[in-house]
């Protein structure tokens, strides 16, 4: 598999990004990541700010890339991609995919399922991603990422 089969698949599109779509979606990124921390907010809550950043790091990948997911599994798309854009460990994935069944629960079906600890995983995933993907920016895509530096 890679993202070409996918866009056969019809599961991307082509996308041509901008250095400024990417700084916008990584300031929403750095915006959870700092609204996640709020501690008077319920676990549910803050589990679903964080993985917002993370899904909006993963997304400015697939963009850089060259691509946008298309609206069917839109979120699993953006999110099964990092295998491709930063070459992340299907582990990093998995966990990730974790978190939006997670976050699908607590927020349309049941709160209160939502602990602590798992809010702080899903704290450092998004932070991790925030990294890898800055790195790989800056060495593979230098010109979406110069003003940032």
């Amino acid at each position: 598999m890679s993202l070409q089969h996918w866009l056969r698949n019809g599961w991307l599109v082509e996308h041509k990004t901008t250095a400024q779509e990417v700084t916008d979606l990584l300031a929403v990124a750095d915006r959870d990541l700092r609204d996640c921390q709020v501690p008077d907010l319920s676990a549910d809550w803050r589990l679903s700010i964080a993985y917002n950043a993370a899904l909006q790091i993963a997304t400015a990948a697939l963009a850089a890339a060259g691509y946008r997911a298309a609206r069917e599994a839109h979120h699993y798309r953006v999110i099964q991609s990092l295998a491709f854009t930063i070459g992340a460990e299907m582990s990093t994935v998995d966990r990730f995919d974790k978190f939006r069944k997670k976050r699908n629960i607590g927020g349309y079906e049941r709160a209160g399922l939502v602990s602590e600890q798992e809010v702080e995983e899903m704290i450092d995933l998004a932070a991790d991603l925030k990294r890898r993907v800055g790195a790989w920016l800056a060495s593979q895509y230098p010109s979406l990422v110069a003003e940032l530096h």
